[in-house]
């Protein structure tokens, strides 16, 4: 069975080595936990490393804004799918899909045990979720847009609602290039674009484990992490990387930012404080995703027995103790989260 026909099931009883993703918002640690878990599975005898689900993280010399992983601690455990790309290719969730389930498939077969980390909500599960990406036709595309160019976009988020009012459900009406593509793929497919949307399915047996800490202390992190970026050589970085950067690259938040202060559109004090901003907001986003999908066990991240406590969660995922589809199902662990790690030793 290839890895993208597996499934998991409620009861279907199976045990073994699950995939491990660790999400959470920007700042929150999950780079470090991974590191830790990868370190504590090898001290028992098994093999990990570490899969990068971050979007921006697979373009080579985005370092400094990006946040990837020092060269002590991809030393310390191997990273795969970071520095994949230029800065003026364009990485796409089905071109990820693709390299992360062979990435994951290749390090299976050789008996190691694949952490995904990760803050791109979307990159995490098109990993290990039942996603698909139907393809373009510019033809259709341009004609939608000439379309909404003439009858606005009220007019084709209607025929949406029409066509597949659960997908119109689930979007924004102010926001036509949603539309544009949910159109789109109905008239290449024939099907409700709402059958391609993500379903809270696994297709490779997963664990998820997310961090969660107060505001107040991921505020600060985020501060003291955006004044380390600049004191580090984000502006170089920036000023280095700018003549290379493709339209999808310059979107990772805070090069654009950057742009504009080389520009003289800023001073330096309001660009970092923009850049910390924006940050903020993109963390309270990611909350938001993360937070709707029912199958990620919480861990505090302030906790000192993070590690055990995530580890204790492995182990019951591995013995196919969790329901698949609901973590919150078991109040083992959403409830006795501090008793984990002890009960299990």
């Amino acid at each position: 069975m290839s890895v993208t026909e597996q499934s998991e099931l409620p009861g279907d009883g199976r045990r073994g080595p699950r995939v491990v993703s660790i999400v959470g918002p920007t700042a929150s640690g999950k780079t470090g936990l991974g590191i830790a878990i990868a370190t504590a599975l090898r001290e028992r005898g098994e093999r990990a490393e570490i899969v990068n689900a971050d979007a921006y993280q697979m373009y080579r010399g985005m370092d400094i804004g990006t946040a990837k992983a020092t060269s002590e601690e991809r030393l310390a455990v191997k990273h795969h799918l970071i520095d994949v790309i230029g800065p003026e290719e364009t990485m796409t969730v089905a071109r990820f899909q693709r390299l992360a389930r062979k990435t994951i498939a290749d390090l299976q077969a050789a008996g190691i045990r694949p952490i995904l980390v990760g803050g791109s909500g979307l990159y995490a599960r098109a990993a290990i979720d039942d996603i698909s990406f139907p393809g373009t036709d510019p033809e259709v595309r341009a004609g939608l847009e000439a379309r909404e160019a003439q009858e606005g976009a009220g007019a084709l988020f209607d025929e949406l609602k029409d066509k597949d009012p659960q997908a119109a459900s689930r979007m924004d009406p102010r926001n036509p290039r949603r539309t544009i593509r949910a159109l789109e793929v109905i008239a290449l497919t024939g099907k409700p674009y709402s059958a391609s949307l993500p379903r809270y399915r696994y297709v490779i047996p997963s664990v998820q484990i997310g961090l969660d800490l107060p505001r107040a202390e991921l505020d600060r992190r985020i501060d003291e992490r955006t004044g380390s970026m600049f004191e580090h050589g984000f502006v170089d970085e920036v000023t280095r990387l700018r003549p290379h950067l493709g339209p999808t690259a310059a979107r990772a938040l805070g090069y654009q930012q950057v742009v504009d202060y080389l520009d003289g559109l800023a001073d330096l004090d309001d660009t970092i404080a923009d850049v910390a901003r924006r940050t903020k907001r993109l963390a309270r986003k990611q909350m938001g995703w993360f937070g709707r999908d029912p199958r990620i066990h919480w861990l505090e991240a302030l906790n000192p027995r993070l590690v055990d406590n995530a580890m204790a969660i492995i182990a019951h995922a591995d013995a196919g103790d969790y329901d698949p589809i609901d973590a919150r199902a078991d109040d083992y662990t959403q409830h006795h989260l501090g008793d984990v790690a002890s009960e299990m030793a």
